[in-house]
């Protein structure tokens, strides 16, 4: 798996707290024990700045990683649906089928990839929004696929975005103290 930046996290947290309200998401972090004081986590920033210490950038294997996934995992399958993940499962087989054994890129099915890649990101990002297909694509990519996903176009994630419906993207009122920040815009990933 790929891991995320520090401002691709951040780009996640602000997802996140749109998905579950800030408060909320602070809350259910430290229930699951992703941190044992809650005291300066008042923005999405400084909660994923903690998140990035904590966790290694989601690499270590801690409970800070373990409780952001669940977290992350949970909002996709609210959104998605038994049956919206059971199809990206199968468009995830299409993103596999161009990968070697060592997940590198099979030479030649660059093509093929960039358009099990494009399936997988419109069928996504039509049912969570643009920029949280990008950031789990990222997620689930393997480092090759991942590399390829941060230089494609940011236009390429913008028709996911268009089609998504308004309740997926939709920010959560349940903080209405704390406005959602605007996400850092970058390249979309995804490999499953």
């Amino acid at each position: 798996m790929a891991h995320l930046t520090a401002t691709e996290l951040g780009a996640a947290v602000d997802v996140m707290s749109a998905h579950y309200g800030l408060e909320r998401l602070r809350d259910k972090l430290g229930s699951l024990g992703a941190f044992s004081s809650r005291k300066g986590l008042t923005t999405s920033t400084a909660l994923a700045d903690r998140l990035y210490r904590l966790s290694g950038g989601l690499r270590l294997q801690v409970v800070a990683t373990y409780a952001f996934s669940s977290l992350w995992s949970q909002m996709l399958s609210e959104k998605l649906g038994e049956d919206g993940e059971q199809e990206l499962e199968k468009l995830a087989d299409g993103v596999n089928a161009c990968l070697t054994p060592k997940e590198t890129i099979e030479p030649g099915k660059e093509a093929e990839l960039d358009r099990a890649l494009g399936a997988y990101r419109d069928t996504l990002g039509g049912a969570v929004g643009a920029e949280a297909a990008r950031l789990d694509m990222l997620l689930k990519a393997v480092p090759a696929v991942a590399e390829r996903l941060r230089t494609a176009p940011p236009a390429a994630f913008a028709a996911a975005d268009a089609a998504a419906p308004a309740h997926a993207t939709a920010a959560s009122t349940d903080d209405a103290s704390e406005p959602p920040q605007e996400p850092a815009s970058e390249p979309e990933s995804d490999d499953a």
